[in-house]
């Protein structure tokens, strides 16, 4: 969760205009950044984020639990962005098969796991930043939100559950199969020149192929600590023996930790500046208007 909401909180507290200003302005850029990373559009997540603020406005000061109130927050905004999503072409949905996500050989026998980024090298972090931000706005929808709810705003499963009313086997599944999914687009991506046909997408046939789909479908569990200690000691057995999955693995890894270091979607300050000013009036309005 963001500590934009824990900051609002205490700022409503004080229950004076300046403070509740500043309160509006914490959570402009925890609603934006969320709604962008989900709608993909800017236009969308500003409306989503005017409507879904306005809405809110009547209730903050009595939200005095950060949690709740992120909870509610982000709940709302994901229904707006869904049903936007709905009245615009784009509306049908796919799913994810493990056999689309899992390497080739070829990928497999060449992969060498995600290099780090030196600090220094800003130009390549921001590339690297586009590069992932593209990935995550290729994926299905409603594997985007889970991957979003998780990785990038940081919510436990319970917590990604209550938002989206998903059982954690579901979120799992669409989880690991997200984070897949941005791993392939990345290492496309990365491999931009290379011929097309080294990324086709072949299930791997090598003689120990079964044990590989194996691993492949517990890694983010694996990750995420949520195996047993016989569920862990037989991944790392086969890790152990097995090379590139071992490095398939790390190629993961650097691709949630890219997801969870990715930077907040911003807007621009004299443009929240403007949009905060129309949601106070609009409250202003109603509240004048006995609404």
């Amino acid at each position: 969760m963001r500590p934009d909401i824990e900051q609002a909180i205490t700022l409503l507290k004080q229950r004076d205009d300046d403070a509740l200003e500043k309160a509006l302005s914490l959570l402009q850029r925890t609603v934006f950044s969320f709604s962008m990373r989900i709608c993909g559009q800017r236009q969308d997540a500003e409306d989503t984020m005017q409507e879904v603020l306005v809405k809110a406005l009547p209730y903050l000061p009595k939200f005095d639990n950060p949690s709740a109130l992120a909870k509610w927050l982000y709940t709302v905004a994901k229904n707006r962005c869904l049903m936007s999503r709905r009245k615009s072409k784009f509306a049908p949905e796919h799913e994810l098969s493990l056999e689309q996500l899992m390497p080739g050989r070829e990928e497999l026998q060449r992969l060498d796991g995600v290099a780090p980024v030196s600090p220094e090298g800003s130009s390549i972090r921001r590339e690297q930043d586009q590069r992932l931000r593209e990935a995550i706005r290729n994926l299905p929808p409603h594997y985007r939100i889970v991957l979003v709810l998780r990785d990038l705003e940081g919510f436990t499963d319970d917590e990604v559950g209550e938002i989206t009313g998903l059982r954690s086997g579901t979120i799992r599944v669409r989880l690991h199969r997200a984070r897949l999914f941005v791993r392939r687009e990345l290492t496309k991506a990365k491999a931009k020149g290379e011929q097309a046909a080294r990324f086709r997408q072949k299930p791997v046939k090598p003689s120990g192929a079964e044990r590989c789909r194996k691993v492949f479908a517990g890694l983010s569990d694996y990750l995420d600590g949520e195996l047993d200690d016989f569920s862990c000691e037989e991944i790392e057995t086969h890790l152990n023996g097995c090379e590139p999955c071992k490095k398939f693995l790390r190629s993961l890894e650097a691709t949630v930790e890219g997801c969870r270091k990715s930077p907040a979607e911003c807007l621009d300050r004299q443009r929240a500046a403007t949009l905060r000013k129309q949601i106070l009036a609009t409250y202003s309005r109603a509240l004048a208007s006995g609404k």
